[in-house]
């Protein structure tokens, strides 16, 4: 899928390794900003079509109908080959899609995470973003640098920069999430138990959740790492 598939322009622009990959880990951001009357396009980099369980038809329907639950203005799918993300033609693609899209800020994988797919769509993004902004990179199009890329946590967590209060979008993380039966339910015949089907796994993301929210005195949030230093103008709030 092109660039060209993305309606328009947006704010802030998510990538996920996966279909429900965003929805896991910054399903709540993308409602809230959305609310706040963000413009909000999604990229799933792959179908993730060597998932035990889902097939390609579901895992991209579910992630549409996650995308109209969320409210973002968009959703597209790169289709590069699940379990072999990397290499400059997929660097080259995400370059041109941010460049399309405009976007203000993106949000890309944290680059630990036990999943290779997420460490290496962490490097690729991260590379796409600083190419995008560079004028002799493909040249026929117009370079566009982001003013900030913000990585966010799948599975793994670790120390954020900064959490984003999701209390009041918190419903509908959970309503974006059960769009993906096929991942997070034994739905289907010959469908195999993993850690995803788990009735423990939902408590996982939200436990999670729940302690970034504490530390901040909320309900929920989701946190995410910046490599750069967050400019505030005094030390008071």
């Amino acid at each position: 899928m092109s660039a060209q598939s993305a309606s328009g322009p947006v704010d802030l622009l998510v990538f996920g390794p996966h279909p429900d990959d965003i929805e896991i880990g910054l399903g709540g951001t993308v409602a809230r900003h959305v609310d706040l009357g963000v413009r909000v396009g999604l990229c799933d980099l792959t179908a993730g079509e060597m998932g035990s369980n889902g097939t390609v038809e579901e895992r991209l329907a579910e992630a549409s109908a996650a995308r109209e639950v969320l409210g973002a203005a968009w959703r597209v799918n790169l289709r590069w080959p699940d379990r072999a993300i990397g290499g400059a033609d997929h660097a080259r693609s995400a370059a041109l899609l941010i460049r399309h899209a405009r976007p203000r800020t993106i949000a890309v994988p944290y680059w630990s995470d036990r999943h290779p797919d997420h460490v290496a769509a962490s490097q690729v993004l991260t590379e796409a973003a600083f190419n995008a902004g560079l004028r002799r990179f493909e040249p026929a199009t117009d370079p566009w640098r982001v003013e900030r890329v913000c990585y966010y946590f799948i599975n793994d967590a670790a120390a954020p920069s900064f959490v984003i209060d999701v209390s009041d979008a918190y419903e509908r993380k959970r309503q974006a999430l059960a769009c993906y039966p096929s991942q997070f339910q034994l739905a289907a015949d010959g469908a195999v138990a993993t850690r995803l089907t788990s009735a423990r796994f939902p408590q996982l993301i939200e436990s999670r959740d729940a302690q970034f929210g504490a530390l901040a005195g909320v309900a929920f949030a989701e946190g995410l790492v910046v490599r750069d230093p967050i400019v505030l103008p005094t030390l008071l709030r």
